[in-house]
């Protein structure tokens, strides 16, 4: 068996990749029983029942977004993976991770649960940690750092969104 070299990382392409493909993965898993589809016909109504803004996207914009998010942040999960091991890879990583979770979470929150005030707290801590993800992957890998950059700004409208659905629907109850 051969040493590995001082500064090699012992991280592997194929796991690097696993690493990044949680970016789809595990949305999709948090997600899957809240999506507001057919699938799920109370969710579904529930939501076409919202009174939305005028700014509010066309639903079908949704998918495609997130896809583009998604695609960014295993890029940026691969990278980060396959990057020199140190406690700032470390801590970026982490970030990276929360925000792959949080992503889920926030689907659950809520069309699941149907906790609108509190998922516009949960989409303001997506921008505070999708900042710091972008923040501290900089040092890291700049590439992986900029793979943040389409989740912090999606987040910002999201919680702007996600208040204005807040404020339009309070006094229905859930």
């Amino acid at each position: 068996m051969t040493a590995l070299p001082h500064n090699s990382n012992p991280v592997t392409k194929p796991v690097a990749m696993a690493i990044g493909s949680c970016a789809f993965t595990v949305p999709l898993l948090l997600s899957a029983s809240s999506a507001p589809s057919p699938n799920h016909p109370r969710i579904f109504l529930w939501y076409k029942s919202l009174r939305e803004p005028s700014f509010k996207p066309p639903d079908a914009s949704f998918p495609v977004a997130w896809t583009a998010i998604e695609a960014a942040l295993a890029v940026g999960g691969y990278r980060l993976a396959r990057a020199e091991a140190s406690p700032a890879r470390t801590k970026a990583l982490a970030l990276w991770a929360w925000n792959v979770v949080a992503i889920g979470g926030w689907s659950r929150l809520f069309f699941k649960q149907r906790r609108l005030g509190l998922s516009t707290v949960a989409a303001a801590g997506l921008v505070a940690t999708s900042a710091a993800f972008v923040r501290e992957a900089r040092p890291v890998d700049r590439s992986a750092s900029r793979s943040g950059l389409p989740l912090l700004g999606w987040a910002v409208f999201a919680t702007v969104l996600t208040a204005s659905i807040w404020h339009l629907n309070s006094g229905r109850g859930r």
